[in-house]
């Protein structure tokens, strides 16, 4: 089945594509590191909603700071020395981007849940639901009839009805969401409408790097576009149909493919 890890990877650069998925027989390591790093986040999460129900109205807002961080440092350091040893290439910068990342998180909620609490007159226990709707991570969903498979970082369920999310480090365009993006939002909507039986109208893409969280509308154009780029992935997947090469300075740079992409 194609994943949408496959169609993700199209919209970044289809010759990437075609070179791992026909030339590069390695390992890929870095995949690994990236669900691990993801799964750690969302650790980060629930260890954050789950403290929060210990904050307490009368409360100053350095105190629900603190109590947010509860167990985050110990968590992060033994899931990091954990993911050391698989030897998949963590580095300290990336460790210290995730406790930024955390800490920024903190500040965040706890600003918001003061609001919140002062507005409401509640303890943060009865409001935090409003923060944390009831969701699933990291879910599989599969749709044989598109040969389809994809893990979703997140889906929220809101009086029944269902909200894929993404979690994205990358920093965000200016206005919306990137283009690929918005097609594995599509792709993972689609998905949860084959799964669950149901309509999905709008999903949300969290760039954690600014703490924003962005919505994308399932509408006819998008589904259209998606199915156009699947054709496109099979062709290069199951047809070995090669790309064409478009150069981008910022992104050839970094790629670990440049020397076979650009030699040919």
């Amino acid at each position: 089945m194609m994943n949408v890890s496959s169609i993700k990877l199209h919209m970044y650069c289809p010759m990437k594509l075609y070179i791992k998925t026909h030339v590069d027989t390695s390992e890929n390591e870095d995949y690994q590191l990236a669900v691990e790093i993801k799964k750690l986040k969302i650790d980060i999460h629930d260890l954050i909603q789950k403290n929060m129900r210990k904050v307490k109205k009368d409360m100053t807002l350095s105190e629900i700071e603190n109590v947010l961080s509860q167990n985050i440092d110990p968590h992060i350091e033994s899931t990091t020395k954990a993911i050391k040893s698989m030897n998949l290439g963590l580095e300290n910068s990336q460790i210290n981007e995730m406790i930024d990342d955390a800490y920024f998180k903190i500040k965040i909620t706890a600003l918001k849940t003061k609001q919140a609490m002062t507005i409401l007159n509640k303890n943060a226990f009865a409001i935090t639901d409003m923060f944390f709707p009831n969701s699933m991570y990291s879910y599989m969903l599969k749709d044989k009839s598109l040969d389809l498979i994809g893990i979703c970082d997140k889906i929220e369920i809101v009086d029944g009805n269902y909200f894929p999310i993404t979690l994205k480090n990358g920093n965000p365009p200016l206005k919306g969401v990137w283009d690929q993006d918005a097609i594995e939002q599509v792709a993972y909507a689609i998905l949860i409408e084959e799964e669950f039986n149901t309509e999905v109208y709008v999903g949300f893409v969290d760039y954690e790097k600014i703490g924003d969280r962005r919505p994308v509308v399932m509408d006819v154009n998008l589904r259209k576009a998606l199915f156009e780029i699947i054709r496109e992935v099979k062709e290069i997947t199951e047809n070995k149909k090669l790309p064409n090469v478009k150069k981008s300075a910022k992104k050839c740079e970094k790629c670990e493919y440049k020397e076979i992409c650009l030699k040919n």
